[in-house]
C-alpha cells in the first residue's frame, strides 16, 4: 500500500513529460475559461435588464471583493508553496499545512465581514435591501471553498485535468441557471439571489472534488495514478511518524508567499479597494465600471490566466529554487528558456491584437452588450484604455509566472519590499488619478503599476539567464513587419469606426465588423500561422526538445 510519505508521481517525471502535461492543463484551462466567461458574459447581459446598477455594483464590487480577499489571503500562499514541493515530500505534513487555510479563512471571514458590515458605507436599504445577509453568505462561501484545498492541490500536482474541468464547469453552470431563474421569477429578492447562488457554487465545487477522490480510493486506482494516499483519512490532519506536524521549510516558504500575497492582492484588486474604502464612486458608477472592467479583462481571463497557472507548475517542477543556472541541469535550463520565449511571443501577439482592434470596436461592443447605458458617457473611453492595460497584463503574467517559480525564499522576501512600495504607490496614484480623471484614472494607475512590475520581472529574468547562452526575453521584441501590420490594421479600423459606427444603423455596424474585421483576421492568420497558437506552440517546443 502506498503510504502518505511516498513521493509524488509527477514530480519525478522527466521534464518533457511535465511540459506536455502543463501544456495540456493550459489548453483545458483555456477551454474551461472560455466556457465560464461565455456563460457569465451572457448572464450579466441578461441580468442588466432585470436588476438595478446599484445592486450590480454591490455584488460585483463590494461582495465579490470580500469573497476574493478572504480566499486569496487564506490560500494563495499555501498553494504556491505546496505546488513547489520536491520528490521527497512528506504529503501528510503538506496536508496538515493545507488544512490551516480553514481556520485562517474563518478568521478573515469574521474580521472582514465585520469591516464590510460596520466600518464601510452601508447602501440604502430601500435601494439595496438585505446587505448584511449578502456579506454573511459571501464570507461563508469562502470558508466552504477552503475545505477543498487538499483535494485541489492533489489534483493539480497530479494533473487531473478532467476533474478540474468537470467540477468547475458543473458548479458554474448550476450557479448561472439558478441565478437566471431567480432573477426572472423573483427579482425583488435582490441580494438573496446572489447569496444563494454563491453558496451553491462553492458547495458543488468542493463536493465534486471530494466525491471524485472517494470513488478513486474505493476503486483501488490510486496506486495506478501514483497518488500519495490510499484512503480518504490520509487527507485529514494528523501527527506524522516523525512527530512533526508540518514541513517547516514549506511553512517558511508559505509565510514568505503570504506577505507577498497580501501585497499582490492590493495590486490586483486595488481599484475595488479604493472604490470600497474611499468612496470615490457611487454604487451605480461602480457597477458601470465593473461591467466595463469585466469586458476588458475577458480575454485576459480566458487566455492568459490558464497559461500562467499551468506553466507556473511547469517552471516550478523543472527548475530548482535558489540555484543558479550553472548549478542546474542544462537541458532543463534550455527547455525553460525555450518555453519562456515562446510564451512571451504568444502573449505579446495576443495583447497587441486586443490593443489595436479593441480601440475601434469598444463602443460597438458596449452598445451591443448593454445598450446606451454603457455605450454613452465614459464607457467607450474606459474600454479603450483597458485594451492597452490587457497588453501589459499579458506580459506581466508570464514574466511573473517564471519569476515566482524560480525565486529562492530570500529573493521572495526581498521582492516583498518592492511589492510593498508598489502597493503604496498604486493606492496613492489610484486615488489622485480618479479624483482627476474619474473612473479612467483607475486604469491609468493599473497601467503604471503593471509597467513597474514588468520591469522588475524582466530585470530578474535577465540576471537569471545572464550566465547562460539563452536569451528568452527576445520574445518581447516584435519584428518590424509585425509593427507595420498592426499600424495598418489600426488605421483601417479607426477610419471604419468614424464612417460606419455606431449611430447609422445595424447595416453600417455590420460593415464595420465585416470589412476591417476580415482584414484583421487575415493578418492574424498570417501571424499566428507561424507557430504561436497554443497547439502549434506545443508542437514547436516538442520539436526543439
Amino acid at each position: 500500500m502506498r503510504g502518505p510519505e511516498s513521493p509524488t508521481g509527477p514530480a519525478s517525471r522527466p521534464g518533457p513529460e511535465v511540459l506536455g502535461q502543463a501544456a495540456r492543463l493550459a489548453s483545458s484551462g483555456l477551454l474551461l475559461q472560455v466556457l465560464f466567461r461565455l456563460i457569465t458574459f451572457g448572464l450579466n447581459a441578461f441580468t442588466l435588464r432585470f436588476l438595478s446598477k446599484e445592486i450590480i455594483g454591490i455584488v460585483n464590487v463590494r461582495l465579490t471583493l470580500l469573497y476574493s480577499t478572504i480566499t486569496f489571503l487564506a490560500r494563495e500562499a499555501f498553494r504556491r508553496a505546496c505546488l513547489s514541493g520536491s520528490t521527497n515530500r512528506n504529503w501528510s505534513q503538506t496536508f496538515n499545512l493545507l488544512w490551516l487555510t480553514v481556520p485562517l479563512g474563518l478568521f478573515w471571514s469574521l474580521f472582514l465581514g465585520w469591516v464590510w458590515s460596520q466600518i464601510l458605507e452601508v447602501p440604502d436599504p430601500n435601494v439595496v435591501p438585505s446587505y448584511g445577509v449578502g456579506v454573511a453568505a459571501f464570507g461563508l462561501s469562502a470558508v466552504v471553498e477552503l475545505l477543498g484545498e487538499p483535494f485541489w492541490i492533489l489534483a493539480q500536482t497530479h494533473m487531473l485535468v478532467r476533474l478540474k474541468v468537470i467540477a468547475e464547469s458543473l458548479s458554474i453552470i448550476l450557479k448561472c441557471i439558478l441565478t437566471a431563474v431567480l432573477v426572472v421569477c423573483l427579482p425583488h429578492w435582490g441580494l438573496y439571489i446572489f447569496s444563494l447562488t454563491q453558496l451553491l457554487y462553492t458547495t458543488v465545487l468542493v463536493s465534486c472534488y471530494a466525491i471524485h477522490f472517494m470513488k478513486l480510493m474505493s476503486s483501488q486506482q490510486s496506486t495506478k495514478k501514483s497518488l500519495p494516499i490510499s484512503r480518504m483519512t490520509d487527507l485529514l490532519p494528523h501527527i506524522t511518524v516523525k512527530g512533526t506536524f508540518v514541513n517547516w521549510k514549506e511553512a517558511k516558504l508559505t509565510w514568505s508567499f503570504f506577505q507577498q500575497s497580501f501585497l499582490k492582492q492590493i495590486l490586483t484588486e486595488g481599484e475595488r479597494y479604493v472604490m470600497t474604502f474611499l468612496n470615490v464612486l457611487n454604487f451605480g458608477d461602480q457597477g458601470i465600471y465593473d461591467i466595463v472592467n469585466n469586458l476588458g479583462s475577458l480575454v485576459a481571463r480566458l487566455v492568459f490566466l490558464p497559461i500562467e497557472e499551468s506553466f507556473y507548475i511547469f517552471f516550478a517542477k523543472v527548475l530548482e529554487r535558489g540555484k543558479s543556472v550553472k548549478l542546474q541541469k542544462q537541458e532543463d535550463i534550455a527547455m525553460a528558456a525555450t518555453v519562456l520565449e515562446s510564451l512571451l511571443k504568444l502573449v505579446l501577439l495576443v495583447g497587441l491584437t486586443i490593443t489595436v482592434f479593441g480601440y475601434s470596436y469598444s463602443q460597438l461592443a458596449l452598445d451591443i452588450y448593454g445598450g446606451s447605458m454603457l455605450s454613452t458617457g465614459s464607457g467607450p473611453i474606459l474600454l479603450r484604455c483597458y485594451c492597452l492595460y490587457v497588453l501589459l497584463l499579458a506580459v506581466n503574467g508570464i514574466t511573473e509566472c517564471f519569476t515566482f517559480a524560480s525565486m529562492s525564499k530570500e529573493e521572495v522576501d526581498r521582492y516583498n519590499f518592492i511589492m510593498l512600495a508598489l502597493s503604496f504607490t498604486f493606492l496613492l496614484s489610484s486615488y489622485f488619478l480618479t479624483k482627476w480623471q474619474g473612473s479612467v484614472g483607475f486604469i491609468f494607475a493599473n497601467c503604471f503599476n503593471m509597467g513597474i512590475r514588468i520591469a522588475q520581472s524582466i530585470r530578474y529574468i535577465y540576471r537569471y539567464f545572464r550566465e547562460s547562452p539563452y536569451r528568452p526575453l527576445a520574445g518581447l521584441l516584435p519584428s518590424p513587419f509585425l509593427i507595420v501590420v498592426y499600424v495598418l490594421c489600426g488605421v483601417v479600423t479607426g477610419i471604419s469606426e468614424v464612417f460606419l459606427c455606431c449611430e447609422r444603423g445595424w447595416l453600417t455596424r455590420l460593415l464595420h465588423i465585416i470589412v476591417p474585421g476580415a482584414q484583421g483576421e487575415q493578418s492574424q492568420h498570417g501571424l499566428f500561422g507561424r507557430g504561436v497558437q497554443m497547439d502549434d506552440l506545443k508542437l514547436e517546443m516538442r520539436r526543439e526538445l
